[in-house]
């Protein structure tokens, strides 16, 4: 095994084998105690602010040398707001009940015996991100609150700032006794790393890819263990003919305001074909004064010149950034189609006065959430409820939607007999 400056392993196979043994451990330690671990990891984590953000300040000067996208530095940029934020969310998971060992009543019962499932840790998961330093702070807050082993690969543009966050969790979980290897963390540069780490799937029970899209399709080729896809952008609004005005833009503004990745941002707009112009350009008057760009299909570009045409390639792709497009559409059907085709299927929205319409939109449409007059907004730590976030997926299949703790683990069935065959 080699080890970099920060003491961060360089080999994959020894860091998931390493993993791998201590997730046996950690998935049988009490709840108070993982509990207490996140507890010390948010309390170390503000002691650190200042060597964090010197660490930063380190990356984002690299980065800018290397002209790096406006987009990547954006997510790069370190605050005391978003340290803190991250803080925050690291003594809510402290504070929440332990998701492990839940009893839940099993889905059948066999003669002369009592049927039940708990919730059970997965075992190894490793989060593979660009940018986005205070992530790996989330994810291992939400790893090893669940029971799980960590392995945190960043890209090369956050190398200080992640070095230096692994580093102080590390040492505070260290400091809490739970096992060593619960938290590795892998710096080499990306490429042959990844690949080496995503196909140790004798070790590795879940990848979750966080970034650009490009990022999670090659973590989707690449990877033999399960992957659990995330996503962002490129979400949907379908804006019907009995939808107000008012809604359909306070919904757009709000779906762009979650920062610094505004996941379930609305960047395309399709409009029912007896939409008012008067209505549309106060719309896109009301959206530019916020900053936004707009764009439009040929039909509306024709009616409308001074609107810059959407090529066809961007109806299924994220802007990531303020870009709203708009497409004429002839009906609620052909709207619902049309985003089961070309929206990244994790978060979709609709503006309409019709229950009937809502309910055809919510059933129709295959995404992972709906949002019907209402903003998709995404909060990694919402005000209400007794849930933390790390993104969103888009994958259809069993973990779909919202990542949260119990997306971190898996069933367990146990059936308690009384020796009667």
């Amino acid at each position: 095994m080699t080890v970099d400056a920060f003491g961060a392993s360089t080999d994959p196979l020894v860091t998931a084998r390493r993993a791998y043994q201590a997730s046996l451990k950690l998935g049988i330690t009490k709840g108070a105690e993982r509990s207490r671990a996140v507890q010390a990891m948010a309390t170390a984590l503000k002691r650190s602010f200042d060597d964090i953000l010197d660490a930063n300040t380190m990356d984002l000067e690299v980065s800018r040398e290397m002209a790096m996208p406006e987009l990547i530095l954006d997510w790069l940029k370190l605050t005391p707001e978003r340290l803190q934020t991250t803080v925050e969310i690291l003594q809510r998971l402290g504070e929440l009940s332990d998701p492990i060992r839940r009893v839940r009543n099993a889905d059948y019962q066999l003669q002369d015996s009592q049927t039940y499932s708990q919730l059970m840790p997965l075992g190894v998961i490793a989060l593979i991100y660009e940018s986005f330093p205070e992530l790996g702070a989330i994810a291992a807050g939400l790893c090893i609150k669940t029971g799980n082993s960590l392995i945190l690969k960043g890209g090369s543009e956050a190398s200080h700032s992640n070095a230096v966050i692994a580093q102080v969790l590390q040492s505070a979980v260290e400091e809490s006794d739970l096992p060593f290897g619960c938290l590795e963390i892998l710096s080499a540069e990306q490429g042959a790393v990844v690949r080496d780490l995503v196909t140790q799937d004798h070790y590795l029970n879940l990848v979750i890819p966080y970034g650009r899209p490009s990022l999670v399709q090659q973590i989707v080729r690449l990877s033999t263990a399960p992957v659990l896809k995330s996503a962002m952008g490129n979400c949907y609004l379908y804006w019907s003919a009995s939808g107000g005005l008012d809604m359909a833009r306070g919904m757009i503004l709000d779906s762009h305001a979650s920062e610094p990745d505004p996941v379930n941002a609305i960047e395309k707009v399709l409009i029912h074909r007896d939409s008012k112009p008067s209505s549309l350009r106060t719309l896109w008057n009301s959206l530019k004064e916020k900053g936004f760009e707009i764009k439009g299909d040929a039909e509306l570009v024709e009616a409308f010149p001074e609107l810059k045409l959407a090529g066809y390639a961007e109806w299924n792709g994220a802007y990531l950034n303020k870009t709203v497009a708009f497409k004429v559409i002839n009906s609620l059907e052909a709207a619902i189609a049309w985003i089961n085709q070309y929206s990244s299927g994790h978060a979709d929205c609709i503006v309409t006065e019709s229950y009937q319409e809502s309910r055809q939109f919510a059933l129709g449409v295959n995404s992972a959430s709906t949002y019907i007059n209402a903003s998709p907004r995404f909060s990694r730590n919402p005000s209400r409820g007794d849930s933390v976030f790390l993104g969103m997926s888009n994958q259809r299949g069993h973990r779909r939607g919202l990542i949260s703790l119990e997306t971190l683990t898996t069933v367990k069935h146990i059936v308690q007999g009384n020796g009667i065959f």
